[in-house]
């Protein structure tokens, strides 16, 4: 990989990196589409950048809907032209007994993980405001489908359907303006749910955040575009853009807010 690249970004996020320009070469080698699991905003903004410093290879994201967060890449030459069939989604709805029972995502995610899978091969868990649905991988249907029967101690059905089924979530990011001190995770959280850096500090450290999906706590980390944080008892924020430096000296950032 690109020394010039990897430089650039954050040690944790080597491995990732090298594993994306694996894929781009091997798709440039075998002259053929590659397919990677779902990834999260975040990568698909790495996998971007790695993809736009080759020639005659191309990236496409697809997750059910256009703004799915969760989104299988396909890398490929130039030559190809992809469609939604060539990403291999699977659409789960989920049938359960809605007028004695209540699902949550949480709920929903955790009985998921606790089938022995990776988050990777999930992609968006949806909520219309009376179906919940899923998507999945195409290569893991008939597993979930044996797999999954309840959700806690809900008796629930896994029914199948066309991806184009796919219903549009009641979940609205608002997209806000603000000015930071600088991009740490303490000062993001105070910012985007109007908290103290105090309280902030205290989510961090008691291991009430998520960072990209996976536990952090550290409050003095610093963020970058496309970081999703998931903050328990607030909801998500999303750094969409830096703008650049106001008159103070602090940051101009555009956020992405889903409050619980």
């Amino acid at each position: 990989m690109n020394e010039n690249i990897e430089q650039h970004f954050r040690r944790d996020e080597i491995p990732f990196l090298e594993l994306m320009d694996d894929l781009v070469s091997q798709t440039i080698t075998e002259y053929r589409p590659i397919l990677t699991s779902f990834l999260n905003p975040r990568q698909m903004y790495l996998l971007q950048i790695i993809v736009n410093s080759y020639e005659d290879v191309k990236v496409s994201y697809f997750g059910g809907l256009h703004n799915s967060e969760m989104k299988r890449a396909l890398i490929y030459p130039s030559y190809f032209e992809p469609n939604d069939s060539d990403f291999k989604l699977c659409l789960f709805e989920i049938k359960y007994p809605t007028k004695f029972a209540n699902l949550h995502h949480g709920q929903i995610l955790g009985t998921l993980m606790g089938s022995g899978i990776e988050r990777n091969v999930i992609g968006d868990i949806l909520f219309d405001g009376v179906r919940w649905q899923f998507v999945t991988e195409e290569e893991m249907q008939i597993y979930l489908e044996g797999q999954i029967d309840r959700i806690g101690k809900i008796k629930v059905d896994l029914q199948k359907l066309p991806i184009n089924k796919i219903i549009e979530p009641l979940d609205e990011w608002k997209e806000v303006n603000t000015t930071v001190s600088s991009l740490r995770i303490d000062n993001v959280i105070s910012k985007g749910f109007n908290i103290s850096r105090n309280i902030a500090k205290d989510l961090v450290k008691h291991g009430k955040i998520h960072l990209n999906w996976g536990e952090f706590d550290r409050p003095d980390y610093e963020l970058e575009i496309n970081d999703v944080l998931s903050v328990r008892g607030y909801g998500r924020l999303r750094v969409s853009q830096v703008l650049g430096v106001s008159r103070r000296n602090k940051l101009r950032i555009s956020l992405s807010i889903l409050k619980k």
